[in-house]
């Protein structure tokens, strides 16, 4: 999720928090003004001798789901807990190999004031199948810049990082 940004405060909160030995090392922790996502690495289960690949993704979506079920309670405790205290909602996901699940992301409006122009872009990508509706066409615009537009937000993220540095040198308002 390189669209989000980490924040230290609530990452120890979550290190503190979380109970040993659900994840194999620290879970990775970022945050929006929405929305924090969790999402740990879990362990991997044995494999059947011989198995294929198909039976190795089979077996680590099997163990992804199970941990989803056995965690839901306490994951849910722990997600009033953080909202509470940041009014931000938390989602949860977890890794085992190359299988990843986010559980509970959270799906935000925005409110956007598109021209035509754009709405007819995202009316094209619609039309092609690319997506299911105007507001897929858009998360998929996102994701494309996102994929190939990296260094240039990463620039972004850091000239904001040293805004806010600087605002808070500042003189503070009386």
């Amino acid at each position: 999720m390189a669209s989000k940004t980490k924040d230290t405060t609530i990452e120890g909160w979550f290190a503190g928090r979380l109970p040993d030995g659900w994840f194999t090392g620290p879970p990775s922790v970022t945050s929006d003004r929405e929305e924090i996502l969790v999402v740990g690495t879990i362990s991997e289960p044995e494999y059947p001798e011989g198995a294929d690949t198909a039976a190795i993704a089979a077996a680590r979506r099997a163990r992804i789901k199970r941990f989803r079920e056995e965690t839901r309670e306490e994951r849910m405790r722990i997600a009033d807990e953080a909202e509470h205290s940041t009014g931000r909602k938390v989602a949860w996901g977890a890794r085992c190999g190359d299988e990843e699940k986010i559980f509970t992301a959270l799906a935000v409006p925005v409110m956007t004031r598109l021209r035509m122009r754009e709405r007819q872009t995202l009316d094209t990508l619609v039309g092609a199948g690319v997506a299911r509706s105007r507001s897929d066409a858009l998360a998929w615009c996102v994701r494309l810049v996102r994929d190939h537009e990296g260094d240039w937000i990463d620039q972004l993220r850091d000239a904001l990082v040293a805004v806010e540095a600087a605002r808070a040198a500042g003189p503070k308002p009386s």
